[in-house]
């Protein structure tokens, strides 16, 4: 994954990085943004940029002369403790925007799949309405750890079951011997009232 520290941030970065590991210590001067630009291959602008960070948290100060003075190992620490915290909080917000956004789409894939279901099976044919139900098996639900037979699901509500979610995964048209979990979600399809029904039904 590419990178979004700016240009301008890493090279404070690493003149922070410098100042701490000695290579310019408190009260050198470093060479000017003329000489620091040819350093990183950058604009004296960005240069400038750096240098306005490290000035805004006392690690450096810039002379009107535009000569740079180190002022503080300390704050060249701290100011690499910062960075680092902010980027691994930035870095974990990415990653969640990107789990967020997958996760959309397997709920995207998983509804245009039930529809196919109820629209291919010949027995789902004759029900109506063909909307599919989302029933939810709760941790003291009795119908945890019994399977769909003995159940009697269809049986006793008229409902068929075609699909269990069950996390991230989807257990397409599951048999009789299928056992309930806590957690899953039951789609069903039938009419009525046919959500509470089933969810009668795993009390029971």
């Amino acid at each position: 994954m590419k990178s979004n520290i700016p240009v301008y941030e890493s090279i404070a970065m690493d003149v922070a990085e410098r100042i701490v590991n000695g290579e310019f210590a408190v009260g050198d001067k470093i060479s000017g943004r003329t000489l620091l630009a040819s350093q990183y291959n950058v604009s004296p602008e960005t240069i400038r940029k750096a240098m306005g960070l490290l000035g805004q948290a006392n690690v450096v100060a810039v002379s009107q002369g535009k000569e740079i003075l180190v002022q503080s190992q300390e704050q060249a620490e701290e100011f690499i403790r910062h960075h680092l915290a902010m980027h691994s909080a930035y870095s974990l917000k990415q990653e969640l925007e990107f789990l967020m956004e997958k996760k959309n789409e397997i709920n995207n894939r998983f509804d245009e799949i039930i529809v196919q279901i109820t629209r291919y099976t010949d027995r789902l044919r004759n029900l109506q309405p063909f909307n599919p139900v989302e029933v939810y098996v709760s941790e003291n639900a009795s119908a945890v750890g019994r399977s769909v037979a003995q159940l009697g699901l269809w049986q006793r509500t008229g409902a068929t079951l075609i699909a269990i979610r069950r996390g991230m995964e989807v257990i397409i048209s599951p048999g009789a011997g299928a056992l309930l979990q806590a957690g899953d979600r039951l789609i069903v399809v039938g009419s009525g009232d046919i959500l509470e029904k089933v969810n009668t039904v795993l009390q029971e």
